[in-house]
C-alpha cells in the first residue's frame, strides 16, 4: 500500500523522516535497494529467528534519535473492525529497551505512538482523511516483566503491550461487529448529515456512536425493520452509483410529476431550471475542453486501475493515483519539451515552458474542483428524471430487484488470522458466552458475489421509494427513543468515559492466549442514555427534526401510472404494532 505511508509521512509532526519497515526480499534488486534505502526504509528479514538480528536496523535508527514507522496489522484489508494487531511493534520496542539497558545507552527511551488513519470514503479518490495521534506509550510498565528471568514473562509483557496498542487504535477508529451494522450506521449518518457537512474532528466519534446505537439489542420494537430499510437504501445506492447527498440536492419539485394536472407553463418553468443548469455546464465546457482532453487518458487509466481491484476497496483509490500519475509523469514532461521546442530551446523558453506546464496543471485542477460536483449532480438529476418519467414496465420487478436490496460485501482477506481475531475482546453488539469468546447477535452475512449492474432508469423509482422508507424508519427510531429518555443504549467503553454513562465492570474478564499468557483484556460493556445520545447527535448537527418533514421528490417514488397514494413501511412493521399514516397529497 502506498497511500497510508504517504499520509503518515505528510502528517507526522515537525516533518521528521520516518523509517519504514520493508521486507528484506524487496532489497534484493540493486535499483530497488537504492530507492528504498535512500528513502530511509529498514530491511526486515521476517524468516530470521534471531530477534536482535531481525531488529538491528531498527536499533540503529532509534539509537540515533530517529523515528521508525510500521503498520502493526500486518496487511491492508477491508473489514468492519480492526481484526488483528500483531506483536512486532511490541517486540521491537521492548527488545530495544533491553538492548539499551545491556549496553548502558543513556539516550531517550523509546515510546510507541499509535496512529489511526480513517478515510471517509476510502474507495473514492480525493475523499477526506482523519488522522489522529494517540497518547505515547512508554515501556516503564512493561520493562521489568520483559527483563524478568521467569519463563514466559517476556511474551506476557509483549502481549500486554500489544493489547494497549490495540486498545488505543480501537478507540480512534470505527469498529462494528458485522457489515450490516456498519452499513446501517453509515446510511443513518448520511441521512442525518445529508450535505456531508459533518465535522471531521468528530467524524470517528459520531460514526462510532451510531454503530453502537445499532448494536443495541432490542433497541425498539421494529428495530429489525428499521435496519432492513436502511440497508436496502444503502444497497440500491451502491447499485446505481448514486449517493444520498446527490439525491438530497436534486431539484425535484412536484411540478415535474407527469401524473399531476399541472399547467404547462408551471411544468416548463421547472424544466427550464434544469435546462439552464445544463446550458451553464455546456457554456463552461469550451474553457475546460483543452485541459480535459489532455488529461482524459489519465482519467481513463485511473478508472481502469480501479476496476482491476473492484473487490479490494482499500486498493481502488491507490490504483487511481498510481495509474493516473503514470500517465501524468509522461504527459507533463512531453508538454514541457513540446513548448520548449516551439520556443527554439532557449534558456528563457525553458522557463516559460515550465511556467506554462505549472499554470496549465493549476488551471485544470481549479476547473475540476469547481465543476465536478456540479456536473455530477446535474447528471444525476437527468438520470432520475428519465427514470421517473419512463414507463412503469421499464422498472425491475420485485423478484429481480431482490438481488440489489442487500449490500455487496467485500471478499475476505486471506492474510488475516481469523482464528486469532475471534478471541479478541467483545465488541458492542456481541455478548460473551460461558467460555469467554463472543457470540454475534446478528447472523453472519452470506458470501458476496459480483452483481450485474442494471440500467439506472430501471432502479430509480425503487431507489426513491427506498429513500423515503429509510427516512421514515430512521425518524421512527429517534421518535421512539425520544419517548424513552431513560432507555439505555449500547456504547463503547471509551465513549462512556468521554461523555458519561455506565460501565458493567463485572463483565471485565481476561482472554487467555497461547500458553496461558494474557493476550487481550476485555473492555467492560458500556451504556449511554437515549436522551444523552440524541442530545449528542443534535448538538453536532444531526438533522433529526428534518427527518419528519416531507421528502422532496417523494412524488417520484409513487407516481408510476396511477400507483398508490403514498408509501407504507412494510407489513412487518405493522405486525410489530406500529402504523405509518401516509402523507397527505395535494389534490389541487
Amino acid at each position: 500500500m502506498m497511500l497510508d505511508p504517504a499520509i503518515l509521512s505528510l502528517t507526522f509532526p515537525y516533518r521528521r523522516l520516518l523509517h519504514y519497515w520493508a521486507k528484506a526480499s524487496l532489497m534484493s534488486h540493486p535499483v530497488a535497494r537504492y530507492i528504498l534505502s535512500s528513502a530511509g526504509n529498514i530491511p526486515v528479514d521476517r524468516k530470521s529467528k534471531d530477534r536482535r538480528k531481525l531488529f538491528q536496523g531498527t536499533f540503529d535508527a532509534l539509537s540515533q534519535g530517529q523515528a521508525v514507522a510500521l503498520f502493526p496489522e500486518g496487511t491492508s484489508y477491508t473489514e468492519p473492525r480492526i481484526m488483528q494487531v500483531k506483536d512486532g511493534a511490541a517486540w521491537a520496542a521492548l527488545e530495544y529497551t533491553k538492548w539499551t539497558t545491556e549496553h548502558g545507552n543513556s539516550g531517550d527511551p523509546v515510546e510507541i505512538i499509535p496512529v489511526s488513519i480513517v478515510y471517509t470514503n476510502k474507495s473514492k479518490y480525493r475523499s477526506c482523511v482523519v488522522v489522529e495521534y494517540g497518547k505515547p506509550i512508554t515501556m516503564d510498565e512493561y520493562k521489568a516483566e520483559f527483563l524478568s528471568p521467569d519463563e514466559g514473562a517476556p511474551r506476557t509483557a509483549v502481549k500486554r503491550l500489544t493489547a494497549q496498542i490495540e486498545r488505543q487504535l480501537t478507540e480512534t477508529t470505527i469498529n462494528a461487529p458485522d457489515w450490516d451494522t456498519l452499513y446501517a450506521a453509515r446510511m443513518a449518518r448520511d441521512l442525518l448529515w445529508p450535505e456531508e457537512n459533518i465535522n471531521l474532528d468528530e467524524f470517528v466519534v459520531i460514526s462510532q456512536t451510531l454503530v453502537d446505537l445499532f448494536c443495541t439489542p432490542d433497541l425498539v420494537p421494529n428495530f429489525a425493520s428499521i435496519k432492513r430499510h436502511l440497508l436496502t437504501y444503502y444497497s440500491l445506492l451502491q447499485s446505481t452509483h448514486l449517493t444520498n447527498d446527490v439525491l438530497t440536492s436534486l431539484p425535484l419539485p412536484p411540478t415535474l410529476d407527469p401524473h399531476r394536472p399541472i399547467s404547462l407553463p408551471s411544468r416548463l418553468a421547472t424544466l427550464s431550471v434544469l435546462i439552464r443548469d445544463s446550458l451553464s455546464c455546456l457554456i463552461r465546457l469550451p474553457f475546460f475542453l483543452i485541459p480535459l482532453a489532455v488529461h482524459f487518458p489519465s482519467y481513463l487509466l485511473a478508472r481502469f486501475g480501479a476496476r482491476l481491484v473492484e473487490d479490494e476497496e482499500e486498493t481502488q483509490a491507490q490504483n487511481k493515483v498510481v495509474f493516473g500519475l503514470l500517465f501524468l509523469f509522461l504527459m507533463y514532461p512531453a508538454t514541457f519539451f513540446f513548448v520548449w521546442a516551439f520556443l527554439r530551446y532557449t534558456p528563457i523558453g525553458a522557463f516559460v515552458a515550465a511556467a506554462f506546464v505549472f499554470l496549465f496543471a493549476m488551471y485544470h485542477n481549479k476547473l475540476v474542483n469547481d465543476n465536478y460536483e456540479h456536473a455530477k449532480r446535474l447528471a444525476a438529476t437527468w438520470r432520475v428524471l428519465v427514470g421517473v418519467w419512463a414507463p412503469k414496465k421499464w422498472d425491475l420487478s420485485l423478484n429481480a430487484l431482490a438481488q440489489y436490496t442487500s449490500p455487496q460485501l467485500p471478499p475476505e482477506n486471506p492474510w488475516i488470522d481469523r482464528s486469532r481475531s475471534k478471541s479478541r475482546s467483545s465488541t458492542p453488539g456481541s455478548s460473551p458466552n460461558l467460555n469467554g469468546s463472543t457470540l454475534s447477535t446478528v447472523s453472519p452475512p452470506s458470501k458476496s458475489r459480483k452483481k450485474h449492474r442494471p440500467p439506472s432508469r430501471r432502479l430509480i423509482r425503487h431507489v426513491l421509494r427506498a429513500r423515503i422508507e429509510a427516512v421514515k424508519s430512521l425518524a421512527s427510531l429517534f421518535d421512539q427513543l425520544g419517548r424513552q429518555p431513560d432507555k439505555r443504549v449500547r456504547a463503547s467503553s471509551h465513549l462512556v468515559r468521554l461523555f458519561g454513562g455506565e460501565l458493567d465492570s463485572d463483565k471485565l474478564s481476561p482472554t487467555d492466549g497461547v500458553g496461558g499468557t494474557v493476550a487481550v483484556i476485555d473492555e467492560p460493556i458500556g451504556w449511554r442514555s437515549a436522551k444523552e445520545v440524541l442530545s449528542f447527535l443534535i448538538q453536532r448537527g444531526a438533522k433529526i427534526g428534518g427527518l419528519e418533514r416531507r421528502v422532496e421528490g417523494d412524488w417520484a417514488a409513487v407516481s408510476s401510472d396511477g400507483e398508490g397514494e403514498g408509501i407504507e413501511i412494510e407489513s412487518d412493521a405493522l405486525k410489530e404494532g406500529l402504523t405509518w399514516v401516509p402523507p397527505a397529497h395535494d389534490q389541487s
